[in-house]
């Protein structure tokens, strides 16, 4: 970025901050001044209720990555724009499959995605895009060392884009429709969001992490409890962490459903730009220290200006594993071993993995080698798989010229590259892929059921890397390393030491010499490479506009039970490949959901047959006839990743309706923006209402408008109705999304949000 537009930014953030603080007559959040900072127009009066009014905003930076970058490049092209508007990148590194070693990994991924990496590189180009090429980094890292900066707003086609609350952003995941707007300088909408503080008190000591941090919230709030809100970390506790380790916490609050979290301006932040080569930052950041953090009356009264206050202190936090199947199923090590034989997970560990877009920092690979080397030193066999992935290539160099790396496959592990890997299912796991029940423990963020390794039997936990690499050498999960001795190959019983680590490294990063490809000047004549005989790259049509009609006679495609992530929806893993794919990638619409009905995964009855066959099948042959579907669900559905594949594969299979008990949020967003109508139940109840044959009418579409419920009416096969009304959160332009199709319909006809 150049000065002038970076100092633009912080003489907009002081100016606008100061005339929000005189509207409001109140000291501000940081949240609120950086979120008023980039509210679009000039004029803040009325409309920015929390967790109720629509805000619109005009972000500074724009990052995908390769998997969700496909789908938002392939709208971009329908909105006929010449370039972003907006500084953007494009990172590789979701379609590496981990399998043999980093050498090997690369060679392989760089002739399997070929066409893929052909055609973002050229739309890159074209469209004025920074591309990082494969093997240079995980898109969150890469983001950290080399665009974020403090008070800024970015958003990006990945759930865990609020890495950067690492450093001061408001950083937001979202689809890849609502990249395209900001792509295409239109103003990018969010409700207002509601805002948690939490207090951080005392130092870390110990085995405690950063990682522990995150882990005891999510199991204070849960999957759901950070919906809506900003979560933003405050108190003299937060000035002890490193900003690294303040990444790694923002990272996971895409686990709590939260829109973004973030730290206030500190030294630890300074510091980091100073060592990546951003002196220039951190002399303007110092210059805008004030208006990089709350306010201190804020810091002082916090119940007052927050929604929310939560108080952890770190002086007396345990580390915590999180698991299975969920990321809030949150325990201290001290209780972990009795939930475990409790509830009979299996206790043998086959495979301790760390790294991540989460934990791949250079502190923490310092603290995870301070455990490996005590293999040696204490004579100790490892009992477990061990795998490493890199978060990027300065990390690496630096990892590898300070012996880090060298210690870790020393001890038996394989380092892989630097990549998202075995995170988001890119793990070719030998002889796992069908086994039966199995436990592994992560670094990493997520642990949904197959997730990492395609196996719904194994049992994941999430940990920090120096737990992970205790519980690796011990080959067991209820392994307490705080007091629980280890047998030496000697006899012997020996004590792990805590772990130590270093912030930064003392010699500074090795320059990286990974090839960021910067954009043709001219884009105009730089033609974007796709195959039309392509099985992964597929030019997008237009959805068709709605009718001026209620929906009548919609079969029932699948009602879900429990859980229901868009990696149930639209599952990641061997699918990646199709994610530039529309048709393709939909043949595995909902194939992880289980059907309330008889707790199968991926069947439901077509009733057309009568017989029970995949839901993609189904779905294709309702289409054909020309009836429309509606899917059924329970509470948070979509909750995950952000990928909006989980909304256009329905849309594109003729899912009209999404009826649920709840929406998670980046996932209600991307089904309006493809023109799906997400309804939620008025009552919870009524979802039980809902039968396996029914069609299915949703009435009252002529009058649809804000705060207006809409009448669902059930025509069960004995010739009953029922009916009941549903709910929605849509407003005056997201309801002209649905009647234009979508929002990318509204975007190529050049009409503008007001």
């Amino acid at each position: 970025m150049s000065e002038d537009r970076l100092q633009g930014i912080y003489n907009n953030l002081k100016r606008r901050t100061d005339k929000a603080k005189s509207y409001l007559n109140r000291p501000m959040t940081l949240t609120e001044k950086i979120l008023y900072a980039h509210m679009h127009g000039n004029r803040f009066e009325g409309g920015q209720e929390r967790g109720a009014d629509y805000v619109f905003f005009k972000p500074d930076r724009l990052a995908m990555q390769d998997a969700t970058a496909q789908m938002a490049i392939l709208q971009f092209i329908n909105a006929g724009k010449r370039r972003t508007a907006v500084p953007a990148s494009i990172h590789c590194d979701h379609l590496i499959l981990v399998d043999t070693g980093a050498a090997g990994d690369m060679k392989q991924a760089l002739v399997q995605n070929k066409e893929v990496f052909d055609f973002l590189r050229s739309a890159a180009s074209k469209y004025g895009i920074d591309f990082w090429e494969p093997g240079t980094g995980i898109i969150h890292q890469v983001v950290l060392e080399k665009y974020a900066f403090p008070g800024g707003m970015i958003i990006g086609t990945d759930s865990h884009t609020v890495n950067a609350g690492g450093l001061g952003m408001i950083a937001v995941g979202v689809g890849g429709a609502d990249a395209v707007d900001v792509m295409a300088g239109m103003p990018w909408e969010l409700k207002m969001p509601k805002l948690i503080g939490v207090r951080l008190t005392g130092r870390m000591n110990g085995w405690v992490s950063a990682k522990d941090v995150i882990l005891k919230l999510a199991g204070i709030l849960t999957v759901k409890g950070g919906a809506n809100a900003v979560i933003e970390f405050f108190g003299a506790g937060a000035q002890t962490i490193s900003c690294t380790g303040k990444a790694t916490i923002c990272n996971m609050v895409a686990e709590v459903g939260a829109t973004s979290a973030l730290f206030g301006y500190d030294d630890t932040m300074k510091k980091f730009l100073t060592v990546t080569g951003r002196n220039l930052v951190a002399d303007m950041a110092d210059q805008a220290a004030d208006y990089l953090n709350a306010d201190p009356e804020v810091v002082q009264h916090p119940e007052q200006y927050y929604d929310r206050v939560i108080t952890i202190d770190l002086s007396t936090l345990e580390p915590h594993i999180n698991g299975p199947f969920t990321p809030d199923a949150a325990y201290p090590v001290s209780e972990f071993s009795r939930y475990v034989k409790e509830n009979k997970f299996p206790e043998k560990l086959d495979a301790g993995l760390i790294g991540s877009c989460t934990n791949s920092s250079y502190e923490d690979l310092t603290r995870a080698a301070s455990i490996a080397r005590q293999v040696e030193a204490k004579n100790l066999k490892v009992s477990a798989d061990f795998i490493i992935t890199r978060g990027s290539e300065q990390i690496r160099l630096t990892a590898e010229r300070d012996g880090l790396l060298q210690v870790f496959e020393k001890m038996g592990g394989v380092v892989m590259a630097n990549a998202c890997g075995p995170c988001i299912g890119q793990w070719k796991r030998s002889g796992r892929d069908t086994a039966g029940n199995n436990t592994i423990v992560t670094s990493f963020n997520r642990n949904f059921a197959g997730r990492n390794d395609g196996n719904p039997n194994t049992h994941a936990f999430v940990a920090s890397p120096e737990m992970v690499t205790a519980m690796t050498i011990a080959g067991s999960i209820t392994f307490n390393p705080l007091t629980d001795p280890l047998l030496n190959q000697s006899g012997d019983k020996v004590m792990l030491q805590e772990p130590t680590g270093k912030e930064l490294p003392e010699k500074g990063f090795e320059k990286s010499t990974a090839n960021c490809i910067k954009p043709a000047a001219d884009g105009e004549h730089v033609n974007i490479q796709i195959n039309p005989d392509s099985d992964r790259l597929q030019l997008l049509k237009p959805f068709d506009p709605a009718k001026e009609a209620d929906f009548t006679g919609m079969y029932l495609l699948i009602k879900t039970k429990g859980k229901c992530t868009t990696d149930h929806i639209s599952m990641a893993g061997p699918w990646l490949k199709f994610r530039g794919h529309l048709d393709n990638i939909s043949d595995n619409l909902l194939t992880g959901a289980t059907n309330a009905f008889y707790d199968k995964k991926g069947i439901t009855r077509n009733a057309l047959t009568g017989h029970y066959e995949q839901v993609p099948e189904v779905a294709r042959q309702y289409k054909k006839v020309g009836v429309s579907s509606i899917v059924v669900a329970e509470d948070n559905y979509g909750e995950g990743s952000s990928r909006e594949h989980a909304a256009m594969q329905p849309r594109h299979l003729g899912v009209a309706v999404v009826l649920a008990k709840s929406f998670a949020r980046i996932h209600e967003t991307n089904l309006k923006k493809q023109g799906i109508l997400a309804l939620v139940f008025d009552d919870p109840a009524h979802y039980d209402l809902i039968r396996e044959d029914d069609r299915v009418d949703v009435a009252g579409l002529s009058g649809f408008s804000p705060g207006n419920p809409l009448k669902v009416v059930l025509t069960h096969n004995d010739g009953k109705t029922e009916w009941f009304f549903a709910n929605h959160h849509y407003n005056h332009q997201q309801i002209k999304w649905f009647w234009a199709g979508s929002a990318l319909n509204l975007i190529a006809k050049n009409i503008k949000p007001k």
